[in-house]
């Protein structure tokens, strides 16, 4: 598996929007300049270790948040975000999503058993 930069970039704008941040706010609580941590959100800079850690304590998240697209046992940090997407939504929301969810994985799993997956 390679490593996705810009899954990455991804999802660090999506939390830093989820907080109500700018880039630039990110830039300066991370130290990083405005056209930097734009080139990290949209892929086009390859951020250091160093980089993703500065950026994950100036976004209050672990570096398993923003890495959990590229790592092979991050099951429970894609649960915790299920878990966090539910939290503003009514009960009959989360009875629509869970219905839908219950419907989505019996229907990968029957597509599975054919061989169609």
């Amino acid at each position: 598996m390679e490593f996705d930069y810009k899954l990455v970039g991804e999802r660090i704008k999506r939390m830093r929007e989820s907080r109500g941040l700018t880039q630039e706010n990110l830039a300066e609580t991370s130290g990083f300049s405005n056209s930097h941590i734009s080139n990290v959100e949209n892929g086009w800079t390859k951020v250091s270790l160093e980089g993703l850690v500065r950026i994950a304590n100036a976004l209050d998240v672990s570096s398993d948040e923003l890495l959990r697209d590229n790592l092979k046992k991050s099951k429970g940090e894609f649960e915790a975000e299920v878990v966090e997407d539910l939290k503003d939504c009514s009960v009959q929301e989360t009875q629509i999503l869970t219905d839908t969810l219950k419907a989505l994985k019996k229907s990968l799993r029957v597509r599975k058993w054919k061989g169609e997956s």
